[in-house]
């Protein structure tokens, strides 16, 4: 038996009926075309699922739909505005952090979270916040140097 949820996603509101069964990547995916949130392990320990629910980082393939309504979400599609690229998305290219891309809407997501926390963060509180993020590409050190270049930007 489907629910209905109202949440808001990338400041745009959405009503959905939905299983309560379905993870939040899924709806996202399947149901909304949003098709940046990556599928990794389904398990919640690669990270490339990475959203942000009311401004908190989760994986979206532990996240059960239902449990969103009434929130707003973010996710990677949500960072680019008619301004442009989201300072980190600058970053990331500038830094080149970029290799396969697999886990770079989550690694995103996960910065977006720090800085909105935390505006200067140290090396330590970086690599602590992409923790649950895994690459496979650029062992790590561009994608650190990219987060930190965001705030020395200001």
């Amino acid at each position: 038996m489907k629910q209905t949820i109202e949440l808001s996603i990338n400041q745009q509101a959405y009503t959905i009926d939905i299983e309560p069964h379905i993870t939040l990547l899924d709806m996202l995916r399947n149901e909304l075309e949003l098709l940046g949130t990556k599928r990794g392990c389904e398990k919640g320990d690669c990270g490339t699922c990475t959203v942000l629910v009311n401004g908190k980082p989760v994986n979206a393939c532990l996240y059960l739909a239902v449990r969103a309504n009434g929130k707003e979400i973010l996710t990677v599609e949500g960072l680019e505005t008619d301004a442009g690229l989201h300072p980190l998305q600058k970053g990331f290219l500038e830094k080149g952090a970029v290799q396969c891309g697999f886990c770079t809407p989550g690694m995103l997501m996960a910065s977006v979270s720090l800085l909105d926390e935390n505006p200067t963060p140290t090396e330590k509180e970086v690599r602590t916040a992409i923790s649950g993020n895994l690459c496979r590409c650029t062992g790590y050190q561009h994608i650190v140097d990219a987060i930190l270049s965001v705030q020395e930007k200001g």
